[in-house]
């Protein structure tokens, strides 16, 4: 049995196939980011899932692609974390930015994600290229979950919100400001905590101030993410993430502003992970 998971810092997406390539499990557990977890907390977030104790013996493959794993470090810790628990099972980690190009294209092209964080990078159809490593929630992550969020409470605070919008985001979340300073300074996963207030761009509706916010970060993300890659003026550029997909027509302004061919705009990459992982089942049949 061959699982696979596509890791953020907010969730983990996971999916059993058994050896002919159908699907025989579907299940989801708390973020996996080593970059910003401690050991512990995954450890717990894996072995508390009742579904892996179920199969954990069956499964003879991981194929984990998540947020954090692009340095060596974290990746061979996660493998290690993952070999004591599936016993039985070859593990691979590789960086989410893997995961998108798998998800969208099997041909050269940009991949960007946009989701709690953001990344970018030059897929050549069969291995990725991140020519700026990511340097996280505090210093980069432009157009994302975090960067919205940091972004809507510092104009929360400035009063440069309108004021039915702030009124608005009152009614939506605690607002409190040592609330806000325990979450960010003292808890876990602060970039998660902060992602949580992008969902109001998301699930309001459009109003001028929540465009240009928008337009803003993305523009953002375009010139320090994307024309960095002089390959952006012949590949398409590809896009993967919840503030992706839900900022699409933002997304296509930009792209056409800055004549860039915009490519697949997809929410969640596991499906196209599963259609990856089944072509090489059948290449190893062969």
């Amino acid at each position: 049995m061959i699982l696979i998971a596509d890791g953020g810092s907010t969730k983990a997406d996971w999916i059993l196939l058994d050896t002919s390539g159908e699907v025989v499990l579907k299940t989801r557990t708390g973020g996996l980011n080593p970059a910003v977890f401690s050991t512990d907390l995954m450890k717990n977030r894996i072995s508390e899932n009742a579904e892996f104790n179920t199969y954990k013996e069956k499964i003879t493959e991981v194929y984990f692609y998540g947020a954090g794993c692009g340095t060596e470090k974290p990746t061979a810790l996660l493998k290690s974390l993952f070999e004591s628990f599936f016993i039985n099972a070859k593990v691979e980690v590789k960086e989410d930015t893997y995961a998108a190009a798998y998800a969208v294209t099997s041909k050269p092209g940009i991949v960007c994600i946009l989701g709690t964080g953001s990344n970018s990078c030059y897929f050549d159809g069969e291995k990725v290229d991140v020519r700026i490593p990511s340097l996280g929630y505090i210093l980069m992550d432009e157009a994302s979950g975090n960067y919205f969020g940091k972004k809507l409470l510092r104009d929360y605070y400035y009063n440069k919100m309108p004021k039915k919008v702030a009124a608005l985001f009152e009614e939506q979340f605690n607002v409190d400001a040592d609330t806000i300073k325990r979450n960010i300074y003292k808890e876990d996963n602060p970039n998660t905590y902060l992602a949580t207030f992008a969902e109001f761009l998301l699930r309001n509706e459009r109003t001028a101030y929540y465009n240009k916010v928008l337009r803003k970060g993305i523009v953002e993300f375009f010139e320090n993410r994307i024309l960095t890659y002089k390959e952006c003026e012949e590949v398409p550029v590809h896009f993967v993430g919840s503030i992706a997909f839900f900022g699409k027509d933002i997304i296509e302004d930009v792209a056409n502003y800055y004549k860039i061919v915009l490519g697949k705009v997809v929410r969640r990459p596991i499906d196209g992970l599963i259609d990856y992982h089944r072509e090489k089942l059948k290449l190893e049949e062969v």
